[in-house]
């Protein structure tokens, strides 16, 4: 019997860690088999400042998706957010020692080498080096350069950047709490694939997730990365205004901003008013929802123009930079109501909500396809087209136990045959992969292994 292809995805976020166990089914969507939610303890606007408190909040979240998946989990693909977070263009080029040999994947490979080398500030690394077109001896616009011919092999990159300290703290956690890093995913870039269509990023699309303590931001044109930033605001601001504007308690305004909250202040009558129960047997707090919504409005009007800003970085005015495709919002913020008609109104661009249900099987629960998972929703899918084997069923886990005997060496030999055997066959069977997925597993491979000797080596 064939082995299922079971994938797990873990997002850390500011508010909350959600940790989700899924598989593809016969029909190629992604059938979500247990999901795990826990407050987010020692992450502030996405960075990890109390290494105990996260791998507490790690944990709680894994043992949750083994309980409801009947899976235990070994290893997790990690989204990578945060302040820290930076991304520049740069354009590099290889001259090739022979130029009647075709260009093969080695080539591309040497290429990213020669990028992953860069000069970068103190303390900051290479996150993702993402190729988005290649030029052959001044022949532009291409997209697949293997199987060329040609002297002068050039591209330009979108090089996303991070503080070293800061993901090696995110692979402490995880090894921490008992499971193995097996990839690592900008944030935005797994909410694009959870909520974004090829149709989308070939016309131009600007994706804004708005999370608990990060605003991400990515931009896609002609089906190509073009930029990525990270905005150090997120939901948790809003509620500090809500918590400093109304005195009351953190609790209580959060609880304001989900069920009464409004981006649009106009849509709130002045009589309408909301009563807060008062601490410790003092007075119930009255407060007007026009208020409120003042409140809230401000503070996202300032996160969507600081993203807009990130925007017009980009050269969204210039014609042929031009998104067609406006705006998707996704991440637990989207939810706000009247967001969408706000950030239509402050950007002049075609908005909508950008939920995961496309992607997700048609028995998921209704939960899942709320924005609040996309990142997650996304992580998986980033897993599964790595084909990892992250989780098995718990009948199989088998307990370790003391072997008191020898083998005889003629049995191992032989074993150890048909196993090269059955690799062998496996090998030849695999699928042909594109350059770009590559170049993404060479590239993650051989990163999440930097990570994993590091945190060996400081043991």
């Amino acid at each position: 019997m064939e082995k299922e292809n079971i994938a797990v995805g873990l997002d850390i976020g500011t508010t909350k860690i959600v940790a989700m166990i899924g598989k593809k089914n016969e029909y190629g969507k992604l059938e979500i088999l247990g999901v795990g939610k826990s407050k987010s303890l020692g992450v502030a606007r996405g960075v990890v400042n109390n290494i105990t408190q996260t791998i507490q909040s790690i944990q709680q979240a894994i043992n949750e998706a083994e309980t409801n998946s009947g899976y235990k989990i070994k290893d997790v693909v990690v989204g990578i957010a945060g302040q820290h977070i930076r991304s520049i263009q740069h354009t590099d080029y290889i001259s090739r020692s022979n130029p009647e040999e075709v260009i093969g994947g080695d080539d591309i490979q040497l290429l990213i080498d020669q990028v992953n080398k860069l000069a970068m500030l103190p303390g900051e690394e290479i996150i993702h080096v993402l190729p988005q077109e290649f030029k052959i001896d001044g022949q532009s616009e291409i997209k697949e350069p293997i199987g060329m011919y040609g002297g002068r092999l050039e591209s330009s990159f979108h090089v996303v950047v991070g503080q070293a300290s800061s993901i090696r703290n995110v692979g402490r956690c995880i090894q921490s709490s008992g499971i193995e890093l097996s990839g690592l995913t900008l944030e935005p870039l797994a909410s694009s694939d959870a909520v974004l269509s090829q149709e989308e990023k070939e016309a131009g699309v600007a994706l804004i997730d708005i999370g608990g303590g990060t605003t991400d931001l990515a931009i896609f044109k002609d089906g190509i990365i073009r930029h990525t930033a990270v905005i150090p605001f997120g939901g948790n601001v809003i509620t500090d205004d809500i918590k400093e504007g109304c005195s009351i308690i953190e609790k209580q305004a959060e609880l304001l901003k989900v069920k009464f909250g409004s981006a649009w202040p106009g849509e709130n009558k002045d009589n309408e008013i909301v009563s807060i129960p008062g601490l410790r047997g003092r007075e119930p707090k009255e407060i007007s929802l026009k208020n409120l919504s003042k409140i809230i409005h401000a503070r996202v009007v300032e996160i969507i123009e600081q993203v807009f800003t990130e925007v017009k970085a980009y050269g969204h005015e210039d014609p042929r930079k031009k998104l067609i495709a406006g705006i998707v919002l996704t991440g637990g913020g989207a939810q706000l109501k009247h967001i969408k008609q706000l950030v239509e109104y402050i950007t002049g661009m075609d908005t909508r909500i950008g939920y995961p249900n496309e992607h997700l099987a048609g028995n998921s629960d209704e939960e899942f396809s709320s924005p609040l998972y996309a990142t997650a929703v996304g992580l998986v899918m980033n897993s599964i087209c790595n084909n990892t084997q992250s989780a098995i069923r718990k009948e199989e886990v088998v307990p370790q136990r003391t072997v008191y005997y020898r083998e005889p060496v003629v049995e191992t030999v032989e074993r150890f045959e048909q196993e090269v055997e059955q690799l062998e066959t496996q090998s030849y069977s695999k699928k042909e992969e594109s350059t770009g997925e590559k170049i993404k597993r060479s590239f993650f491979d051989r990163y999440v292994d930097k990570i994993k000797d590091f945190l060996d080596n400081a043991e």
